[in-house]
This record gives C-alpha cells, sequence and structure tokens, in this order.
C-alpha cells in the first residue's frame, strides 16, 4: 500500500501509469463493488413443500466420518439418501449405507464424479436434488434452510455457507477459514442478488431435478482445448442453471462445515484444481456472462487478470533490479533518511499499511474472529506468495488432462497429446514479457 501512494504521487505529479497502482486499484474496485451489493442480501424466508433426494458420490473416506455424514444427513428427514460408489468397489461403505432406512447406494466401476451424478440423478425421485461432499458435515437445519430459496420459481440452484472443521488446528485451516468466511460474507452475498451466484460450491448444494435432467448431456461431454475435463463440476451446474434461465442464489442460514487439508502439499493439489476449474469455467461461460450478468463477467474477467497483473509487476521490478535501475518515486525518501533507514522505514510501512488496507476489506471477518486480526500479516503472505502462484499455474494447465480430488482410485484423466494445451502457456509468457517493458 505504500508503495501504491508513492506511485499515485508520482501519477499525478508526472502522468506515469504503473501496473501495481492499476492492480491495488482493481482490488479495491471490485471489494467495493460487492460491499455495496451485499448490503441488499437477506437469507430466504418461509415454508416450501417439495420432495428431495440427496446424492452423495464417494470413492473412499474413512469409515467414522462417513457413518457420521450419512447420520447427520438422515436426521434431516429426505425423502431419500443416494450413495454412488464409483470405481473400486467399497464394501465398509456398503455395509454403512446399509445401517439407514432411508439411504440406497449404488455401485459403478466407471471413475468420476460426472458419472457418479449422473448415476444419482438416473435413480432419484425427489423434486430437488441435493448433491453432498462425502467428508461434509451438516449442522441442525441445512436441510430446511437449503430448501427455502426454492419457493421461488426463478431459482435454480441453491447453495450453503460453508465453514472450516476445528479451523484452529493449522495455520491452513485458519487460512482457508479466512478465505471461506471473506466469500461467504462478500462475493457469495453480492452475486445472489442479483441471481447469478457463478459457482455453487459443491460441497452441498441443491438444484432443481430437470436442471440436472437438462444438463446432463453436455455435463458428461464438456470439453475445452479439446480435452475433456472432470473437474469443477460444480460451477459447470452452475453454468447450465445460468443458461436455462434460472437464479442461482446463496442460503446464508444453511450452514455446513468441511475439511481442509493441514499439509502444503495436498492444499497446493486442492488449490490448482479449484483454480484451473475455475478458470477454464470463466473462459467458456464469458460470451454469456458478458450478454446476461454482467457484473458476473466483471468479477470472473478480475479473478484471473488480477494475479496476472501482480506477475507483471513482480517479474518488472526483478528486471529492472537486474538492470540496476532504481524507480525515482523513492528517491525523495531515500535522500531524506538515508539508504539503509529508508529500506527498514519503506519494509516496514509496507508491511503495517498493507495489513491495515486488507483488515478494512476483511472486517466482516474480522468481526466475526477478531483474533485474525494478528494473523492477517501470515494470510496476506499465503495469498500473495502461495496463492497466486498457483492461480497462475492454474490459468497455464487449462487444457491438461485431470482427475477428481486425489483420492486413490478416483477418476485419473485421459491420456492423449493436446497440442492446445499450449495457448494458455503463451498467453502467460506474453503477459511476462509485458512486465519488462510496462512500468510497474
Amino acid at each position: 500500500m505504500f508503495v501504491f501512494l508513492l506511485q499515485v504521487r508520482d501519477t499525478l505529479t508526472n502522468g506515469r501509469v504503473y501496473l501495481f497502482t492499476i492492480f491495488v486499484m482493481l482490488v479495491w474496485v471490485v471489494w467495493l463493488r460487492r460491499v455495496q451489493l451485499s448490503r441488499r442480501y437477506r437469507p430466504f424466508e418461509g415454508d416450501v413443500s417439495l420432495t428431495t433426494s440427496v446424492i452423495i458420490p464417494v470413492v473412499d473416506e474413512p469409515e467414522e466420518l462417513f457413518d457420521e455424514v450419512l447420520r447427520r444427513i438422515v436426521a434431516q428427514e429426505p425423502d431419500e439418501v443416494i450413495v454412488v460408489i464409483n470405481g473400486p468397489r467399497n464394501e465398509p461403505l456398503e455395509q454403512i449405507c446399509e445401517r439407514f432406512d432411508r439411504v440406497i447406494w449404488r455401485w459403478t466401476e466407471i471413475p468420476g464424479k460426472r458419472n457418479a451424478l449422473r448415476v444419482g440423478v438416473e435413480t432419484m425421485l425427489g423434486d430437488i436434488a441435493v448433491l453432498v461432499d462425502s467428508d461434509t458435515i451438516w449442522t441442525a437445519d441445512t436441510l430446511p434452510e437449503l430448501l427455502k430459496p426454492f419457493a421461488d420459481e426463478r431459482v435454480g440452484g441453491v447453495t450453503t455457507r460453508q465453514n472450516i472443521l476445528a479451523q484452529e488446528r493449522h495455520v491452513l485451516t485458519r487460512w482457508a477459514d479466512w478465505m471461506e468466511s471473506v466469500r461467504n460474507e462478500y462475493s457469495m452475498p453480492a452475486m445472489s442478488v442479483l441471481g447469478t451466484v457463478g459457482c455453487l460450491p459443491g460441497r452441498t448444494i441443491a438444484f432443481r431435478r430437470q436442471v440436472l435432467v437438462d444438463a446432463m448431456p453436455s455435463f458428461l461431454a464438456e470439453r475445452f482445448l479439446g480435452i475433456f475435463l472432470e473437474v469443477s463440476d460444480d460451477r459447470t451446474l452452475t453454468n447450465e442453471a445460468l443458461k436455462q434461465g434460472y437464479r442461482t442464489v446463496y442460503q446464508s442460514t444453511s450452514v455446513v462445515y468441511t475439511d481442509a487439508p493441514t499439509n502444503w502439499k495436498k492444499m497446493a493439489k486442492q488449490q490448482l484444481r479449484w483454480a484451473r476449474g475455475s478458470q477454464y469455467n470463466t473462459a467458456r461461460m464469458l460470451p454469456w456472462m458478458l450478454r446476461h450478468a454482467r457484473t458476473l463477467a466483471f468479477f470472473y474477467i478480475c479473478d484471473i487478470v488480477l494475479p496476472f497483473l501482480l506477475l507483471c509487476t513482480i517479474s518488472g521490478w526483478m528486471f529492472r533490479a537486474t538492470q540496476y535501475e532504481s524507480p525515482d518515486i523513492y528517491g525523495a525518501f531515500v535522500h531524506h533518511y538515508g539508504r539503509g533507514l529508508a529500506l527498514v522505514l519503506m519494509i516496514g510501512l509496507s508491511v503495517v499499511m498493507s495489513t491495515a488496507s486488507s483488515a478494512v476489506r476483511q472486517s466482516r471477518h474480522l468481526k466475526r474472529r477478531p483474533d485474525d486480526l494478528l494473523r492477517l500479516p501470515a494470510f496476506i503472505l499465503i495469498s500473495t506468495f502461495f496463492l497466486m502462484p498457483i492461480r497462475l499455474l492454474g490459468f497455464t494447465r487449462m487444457g491438461h488432462n485431470s482427475g477428481w480430488g486425489t483420492r486413490a482410485g478416483g477418476y485419473s484423466g485421459e491420456r492423449a497429446r493436446n497440442p492446445l494445451a499450449a495457448l494458455p502457456y503463451a498467453i502467460a509468457v506474453v503477459a511476462v514479457v509485458l512486465g519488462t517493458v510496462l512500468p510497474s
């Protein structure tokens, strides 16, 4: 933030425009727009009388966890619960299913979550399909609250408020909880107000049955840059609901809990999977969004552009450092304090001001968890040096094969050469080159 202010002063004085200035301004514009919209958000109320079918695709889960997942779901009395075991047979999970009266299970030898969802949709009898990840824990009123938005016939899909289980376990679970909280407090309610939640996260989501029936042919055959992609099934189904003319919304009173990795490698794999899925879906859905949901298009374009702006900025700084070029925006500061003290002060001011600006943008989360204020510098570092590179890597790998998650026995992706996969890499290289020649 300190560098941003110095650059703004130079822009006003000399007319130079910096990439980092654009980056910071765009971050604030996105946040302000989300704040403006989310203030209008209210959860749906009222009663609805619709039959429900819960569909749970599963490959493998710890038996105690899976038993708890089913127990909590059955306690809320959906009309049926359909567990679809895909890939290898899993007799322990089959036996757990048979303990519950409302639960039926199906097995398909074809691995992959999309095929498992197809089996579930073909089996279901309810008006509403509730799709649940096999490690997601429901709270007391998850199902009745999730159904309330369907009283509006324009609503085709609904998602829940998703929190992290035992977030105090590790710095990564605290960071993941922070990320979920920011999404719950800003982006989800903002998009819900417009009826265009761009991705209904798949831990627990509900669709009208007909939405899934109509979406299934394209859902099972979706290709991007010439390759079939299994990832991002939730975003794909959300796209289909929107294209069918339905509203997609967020119900903050329907709460679920999910686990998060405490291992850096596993967290990186999870975030990479999400980054790839989100960005290829943005590319596929962009023409529709520009015609029908321009605010949504703006948010998703910024999600892709911001990491590239930061990459260009850093690559520009590194290039100029190798050329021994020093931006004159620091000249007066260095002249007044001397090089050593100026460097210490600039680093200190940058940390303090970046933390303060982030605290403003995360104020709703900090109201819920005020002790996270002390962790904000760590969260900023993780988001900048861990998440941002993963999002860039996810962009470059949009056209690569991919499986479902990290579970053994799950779908492992196609095995084929794909020349079109080089296209995102070319775009990334151009961005780095631009970063070395444009003011940053």
